[in-house]
């Protein structure tokens, strides 16, 4: 009888946080991140999921003479918008698998 009380609360504790964390994903997804380049040459904005939504590159980041900066630039903004991402991640969804192996 006990065992089976403490399996029925286990399991709404389990519903809970199954919505909670949902719920979690589903804020994430609507969060935009941006990340930039050195000297602000480049910014992309990321959603939480990801996505790439939208570029900027200034101007003067374009030279003909030498398009692997730009490259380099591309490149910087977007790993530090995907390194935003990946943090917010963690911090939101670690308190969920805080504590279970592999997680």
């Amino acid at each position: 009888m006990m065992n089976r009380m403490n399996m029925n609360n286990m399991m709404k504790q389990m519903k809970k946080m199954q919505k909670e964390l949902g719920q979690e994903q589903e804020n994430l997804k609507q969060q935009e991140f941006k990340g930039v380049s050195p000297d602000d040459m480049v910014t992309v904005t990321f959603s939480g999921d990801k996505k790439m939504t939208d570029i900027q590159i200034k101007p003067e980041a374009i030279n003909p003479d030498d398009p692997d900066m730009l490259g380099d630039l591309v490149l910087a903004a977007v790993n530090d918008g995907l390194t935003k991402v990946d943090k917010a991640t963690q911090d939101t969804m670690g308190k969920y698998t805080k504590g279970i192996p592999g997680m």
